[in-house]
């Protein structure tokens, strides 16, 4: 029960915080912790010693329902929190990266006056129309729900304030034009097919090998192309898979196909290259066509690395400026130029652009290749058949090429 304390013209109230004293070694002992008030208000008296009383009352109630935060831990600064936030958070690598820039750059600079617990649902909105009318309609959307975030845990694993200011409600009052999503260009297979030629004018067979691959697998680029290795390409997986019960079960499923394995993906920061787990934890297993299982064969004779695709100088490709000498040129076409004093810098013809394919991310192939599968009909037998039966005819052009 609240003790309530009447010293001359002051009133006085003690409860306790629901906390022990530590001995020296930092374990709890029996003498309990106690809070105290002068008013309900700093610089508010109690009016009278039932206010008092009542007031020991809810806080105590605030103790048993586990709603009370001690007072050295309801001023934390807005910095300190997303620091900390930071120093907890279990994330990959890639992801630690993109929300610590999104905080440091963002968040913390806008937030780095105010504390935890003094921001309302007032300034929350005032947060957001900031962030929306400064950033593109993605960005904004993705900074936001980090702050989101970053607000729950405050409450639910931090304990930092009571509730969290940000309140979903239905959309009302001034009217907004909603996002229109871009819509996608139509990808035929003949733009896809001078990818590969211009990816083999600029990268020689590699360069045709990896358009043909994305455009066929579905397999993540950069990071799951990149990540490629040798012993998981169709050539000698399932033999080379160091799992014995995934190589007996792979063995018994695919006897007359070919497969390859995704099994990593590689990627760069900080200047240091990370070989993970795929995006998603998706480890699958793709069943590919045989011309493109001839072709990562002829691939992989014609160099000893790790890797299946290699940088021209044959070195990894995530140590490359990937965008800039390989897929910019393939994808905006270039002019033709002579040989350089460099190795890197070999001579080469003119290079048409494909317009299809303008201003897009070579992530554009796996979508393709996904919407190919998804289309009305027996779309995967065509999408199959169209690689059978382009089989010798691809092996024909790239080696006229």
């Amino acid at each position: 029960m609240p003790y309530v304390e009447v010293r001359g013209n002051s009133i006085r109230v003690k409860w306790w915080s629901g906390e022990y004293k530590l001995d020296p070694d930092g374990n709890p002992t029996k003498k309990k912790i106690y809070d105290s008030a002068s008013g309900p208000e700093p610089g508010v008296p109690f009016k009278d010693e039932e206010e008092a009383y009542n007031f020991g009352l809810d806080r105590e109630s605030d103790v048993r329902n586990r709603r009370n935060r001690r007072k050295n831990n309801e001023r934390v600064s807005m910095s300190d929190y997303c620091d900390t936030w930071l120093q907890n958070a279990d994330l990959r690598a890639q992801s630690n990266k993109t929300y610590k820039s999104r905080i440091r750059s963002v968040i913390k600079p806008y937030w780095s006056t105010w504390m935890v617990d003094e921001i309302t649902p007032l300034e929350c909105e005032t947060f957001e129309r900031y962030i929306r009318g400064k950033y593109s309609h993605n960005y904004a959307k993705d900074v936001l729900g980090l702050f989101r975030t970053l607000m729950g845990d405050a409450v639910v694993k931090y304990r930092l304030r009571d509730e969290s200011p940000i309140i979903q409600q239905r959309r009302r009052g001034k009217y907004q034009k909603k996002q229109i999503r871009r819509q996608k260009r139509a990808l035929p297979i003949t733009a896809v097919h001078q990818l590969a030629r211009n990816a083999y004018t600029v990268w020689g067979f590699t360069g045709w090998t990896y358009i043909w691959t994305i455009a066929f697998t579905g397999a993540r680029p950069p990071g799951e192309m990149f990540g490629l290795q040798r012993g998981y390409s169709s050539v000698h997986w399932p033999e080379s898979e160091p799992d014995t019960d995934l190589k007996e079960e792979a063995l018994g499923r695919y006897p007359h196909l070919h497969a390859m394995r995704i099994q990593y993906q590689t990627y760069k920061l900080s200047g240091q290259a990370y070989l993970a787990a795929p995006k998603y934890s998706s480890w699958r297993t793709l069943v590919i066509p045989p011309f493109l299982h001839e072709m990562h064969s002829a691939l992989l004779a014609s160099h000893d690395k790790p890797w299946v695709f290699v940088s021209i100088l044959g070195k990894p490709l995530v140590e490359t400026d990937f965008d800039g000498t390989y897929w910019f040129p393939i994808r905006d076409g270039a002019e033709a130029r002579a040989a350089g004093p460099q190795k890197a810098r070999p001579a080469r013809p003119a290079i048409p652009a494909v317009p299809e394919m303008a201003g897009e991310a070579i992530y554009r192939l796996r979508h393709w290749h996904k919407a190919k599968l998804d289309e009305p009909g027996d779309i995967r037998g065509w999408l199959w058949r169209l690689a059978w039966g382009t089989s010798c005819r691809v092996s024909r052009v790239s080696t006229a090429r």
